[in-house]
């Protein structure tokens, strides 16, 4: 059996946990640069808010429908998901964290267990120990336990929030229920093409011929229906090592001068360095794009990107951020304003399996500067150790005029309690 557990409304619902006040009210979370919606309370849905909604353009709902706003605070959610994770662990030794806030549990060995009031039990632990409200959905394989977890969140009253489906009766009539568009892994064009062809539900598509969905949905579609039928096909997939690793931004005002770009890209070279070393890769290539604000016509636009491969290679900052350097000289126009850029390290190999080049190679002596680096900035805070290249009054500038406090990370903004 596997259990699919999904925090209810993630981000609002941390948001929550230190504001209870907010309880009941509807809520909205931005993205980057308070852009856009990203996430949203079931009451700020029930007005009408969709996802991705330009901030600017719903301002005036926002403010007639009393809606608390907040700017992103992936520190707070990545720590609050962080301790869900954790306490889920105690649950099943097998696990895969999906999402930020989904997981699945293998219940291997579980046999004599009530599942059900085991999955209550998760659920109260959760929601106690973090103020997180979870939905749980339990089943035979992955797809039916995603479908259970959909029941759960559909239903919270008349299922406590937990799901269970051990029966064939209970799964035949949860796929009967479950439209065609909303089943795990059918994209939007799958779900026009099978509604032609007369498949409108979950079980519809479980009745077509296996070669007919190879045809169609290849191999994955396959794995899929037969999840769907009971037939545990899709097991729990092990946390591989990122095959490319990107940091990009849109600036909060242009930019024109290249020493301008050149610290941002510096920055985001070096931010990418740090996090191949946290999975111990090293990359060979690079590639460094820039652009201009696609919104103002009436500014000259240029948007170029270029692919650098590298002699050798490395994850070291001060050489990412050299090979970034020179990608961004030979891209860079003088006489346009620039509001985004990115670096994107690719090509990924073991950083303990490096095969040494006669001519090239990377600097040994940077290895242990690296992990200095690296230890300094854990122990006393991100970017507290930077190249000289870098603004080092500078983290993100990022518009975020609506955040919240990062409650449980950072001391200053611990909760205060008047006693």
């Amino acid at each position: 059996m596997f259990a699919l557990i999904d925090c209810n409304n993630f981000y609002a619902s941390c948001e929550r946990v230190f504001r209870p006040d907010l309880n009941g009210k509807p809520i909205v979370v931005l993205s980057n640069n308070d852009g856009c919606v990203i996430a949203r309370s079931n009451e700020a849905k029930a007005i009408g808010i969709p996802m991705g909604a330009a901030a600017f353009e719903y301002e005036q709902m926002f403010i007639h429908n009393n809606v608390q706003v907040f700017s992103a605070n992936f520190a707070l959610y990545g720590d609050m998901s962080n301790r869900v994770m954790n306490l889920l662990a105690e649950y099943s030794p097998e696990m895969e964290i999906y999402s930020i806030d989904e997981c699945f549990l293998k219940l291997s060995g579980f046999d004599y267990y009530n599942l059900q009031t085991y999955g209550e039990q998760m659920r109260n632990t959760v929601t106690k120990w973090t103020g997180i409200p979870i939905s749980i959905g339990i089943a035979p394989t992955k797809a039916l336990a995603k479908l259970a977890n959909r029941i759960a969140k559909k239903f919270p009253s008349r299922t406590q929030s937990v799901y269970t489906i051990d029966t064939d009766e209970k799964r035949i009539k949860a796929l009967k229920w479950l439209n065609i568009e909303d089943v795990w892994g059918i994209g939007r064009q799958h779900a026009k093409r099978l509604k032609t062809h007369g498949v409108h539900t979950a079980f519809d598509f479980t009745q077509l011929p296996d070669d007919w969905v190879a045809k169609h949905l290849a191999i994955v579609g396959l794995r899929l229906k037969h999840d769907l039928q009971g037939i545990p096909t899709l097991d729990l997939e092990e946390i591989q090592p990122k095959k490319n690793i990107a940091t990009t931004r849109s600036f909060e005002t242009n930019y024109t001068e290249f020493e301008q770009l050149q610290e941002r890209i510096t920055t985001f070279a070096a931010s990418c360095a740090e996090k191949l070393r946290n999975q111990k890769s090293c990359c060979n290539s690079l590639m460094v794009f820039i652009h201009t604000n696609g919104h103002r016509k009436d500014l000259p636009q240029y948007s170029r990107n270029i692919v650098l491969q590298l002699p050798f290679p490395t994850n070291s900052t001060l050489e990412l951020a050299g090979f970034a350097t020179q990608a961004l000289k030979r891209i860079f126009k003088q006489g346009y304003a620039y509001k985004k850029a990115g670096v994107i390290v690719q090509d990924f190999a073991p950083e303990n399996t490096l095969q040494t080049k006669l001519f090239v190679s990377r600097n040994e002596k940077h290895l242990p500067l690296m992990q200095a680096m690296d230890k300094l900035n854990s122990a006393y805070g991100q970017q507290k150790v930077k190249l000289a290249s870098q603004d080092l009054k500078r983290v993100w500038k990022m518009k975020q005029e609506k955040l919240s406090p990062r409650y449980t990370t950072k001391l200053s903004d611990i909760i205060t309690i008047n006693v």
